[in-house]
Parts: C-alpha cells; sequence; structure tokens
C-alpha cells in the first residue's frame, strides 16, 4: 500500500510537505520537539482535519473511505495513549480485531489467535492476564503495539515507539520493525535508530527540509542546522552508520 499527502496543512503547524510513502517500506520522521513529527502523522493517520491538501491510501483518498476501511488498513500507535478502563492485556490487544467484527462475524478462534501471536511478537504473552493498571510504561506501550498487530493493518504509524521502552525492548521493537511486512512510517528522536530506516524525513518548523536514504540525508551538516549539535558518525563493515554527538 502507498501513503501520498500533498501539500498538507493543519493550523501552520504542518505546511507544504509532500510525500510519497512506497509499500513495505519502512519510513523514519526526524526533526526537533515541535517541528511537526506528531501532527504529520496524525494528519496521514485521518486524525486531524486538513487545513488543504490530501492523503491518499494508494489512489484513494482518505476523505473518501469510510472509518471501518480506514482501520482496517491502517493502525496508529500514539505516543502517549493511556486508558481508564478496567481492562487485562489480552482485552487491550483484542481490540485491535474491532475493524473486522461484526453481528455476522463476532470474536472467534482465529482472533484470538491473531491475538496471541501479536503478544508474542511483542513479548508479552507472559503478561496477557495481568491488569492493565499494574503495568509499567513501556510494557503499556508494547500492549499498545500488540493492538496495532493485531489489527492487522497494511500501514502501522508509530509516533515515538520506542518512548519509555529500555534499551533490550528498543532494540527488539526497531529489530521486529524491520521484519514486518506492512508500510511503517513512525516519529522517531533516535537518530541512530532512525538510521535503519529505508528513508527518512527530516521536519523542522512544520516543514520537511530533506527526504531520502539516512545514510546520505543525515549528514554532519545538517544535524549541525537543524538539532544544533555536532555529530561524528562511525562506520563499521556491515554495520549502518551511528553517530557520536557533542554540544556545539
Amino acid at each position: 500500500m502507498r501513503i501520498t499527502a500533498k501539500a498538507l496543512g493543519w493550523r501552520q503547524i504542518v505546511r507544504d510537505v509532500s510525500v510519497e510513502i512506497a509499500a513495505g517500506e519502512t519510513f523514519g520522521l526526524v526533526g526537533p520537539n515541535g517541528s511537526g513529527k506528531s501532527t504529520l502523522l496524525r494528519l496521514l493517520a485521518g486524525l486531524l482535519p486538513r487545513a488543504a491538501g490530501q492523503v491518499a491510501l494508494d489512489d484513494t483518498p482518505l476523505s473518501a473511505m469510510a472509518r471501518r476501511d480506514i482501520a482496517r488498513c491502517l493502525a496508529f500507535v500514539e505516543q502517549h495513549a493511556d486508558t481508564a478502563e478496567a481492562l487485562r492485556v489480552r482485552d487491550a490487544v483484542e481490540l485491535g480485531r474491532t475493524p473486522w467484527l461484526s453481528p455476522i462475524a463476532p470474536f472467534g478462534a482465529q482472533d484470538a489467535d491473531i491475538v496471541d501471536m501479536a503478544l508474542a511478537r511483542v513479548d508479552m504473552q507472559a503478561m496477557a492476564d495481568r491488569c492493565w493498571a499494574t503495568l509499567s510504561g513501556g510494557e503499556r506501550q508494547r500492549v499498545h503495539l500488540a493492538r496495532a498487530l493485531a489489527q492487522q493493518p497494511r500501514v502501522l504509524q508509530l509516533d515515538e515507539p520506542t518512548n519509555h521502552l529500555d534499551i533490550h525492548h528498543q532494540l527488539a521493537l526497531m529489530a521486529l520493525v524491520r521484519t514486518l511486512p506492512q508500510t511503517v512510517v513512525m516519529a522517531i528522536h533516535d537518530l541512530n535508530q532512525a538510521m535503519t530506516c529505508d528513508r527518512v524525513g527530516v521536519m523542522s518548523g512544520g516543514r520537511m527540509l530533506a527526504c531520502g536514504d539516512p545514510a546520505q540525508v543525515l549528514t554532519p551538516e545538517l544535524l549541525a542546522a537543524v538539532f544544533r549539535v555536532g555529530a561524528t558518525r562511525l562506520d563499521a563493515p556491515g554495520q549502518p552508520p551511528l553517530f557520536r554527538f557533542h554540544s556545539l
């Protein structure tokens, strides 16, 4: 599935952004705080009204699709999603099956298998019966990702997916993302993790300043201009480049 966005606008937070994201691609959005990454993700997910422009899945505008159909194609994991409901972990993940259920197709054995697989992929199967209120922030983040995987979308949108995660689960999540068949669009702070994406878009002041292969786009010169940090690039055979950062 291809995502196309043309000349988006929303209250002047995001301006004149045009991007096409190919099927199966992992696309990272990077930029300093307040650069418009989260707003752009929400526009791409159809969760904010557009002041201008259009978002399309393949060649179909989101505005022409029913919310149920969008939910079958696209899953969005927010940075600070929460719930006040007294849910178990499994209950929360089962919500991901909602777009596929109906009075004539209620939750069944196949749905339960999909939920089990989603829990296993984020290493939460042992906590399936835990109460949501007892989970840490990182555990909740992994449950939200499992819910999105249970939704079986063709496009997965993640807003700061490694937020709250310890280093083991950060690395595990990024490794999982690389194995997913879905198109993945994610806002990410860690520029070294962004180097593992197929492409990155660099946001600043609500505009996309650069877009392309991270090894070519994320240069020390660009990082100094956009993030106001010095960067030394480290290259190792068979590994994505890494940066060491220092204050300017």
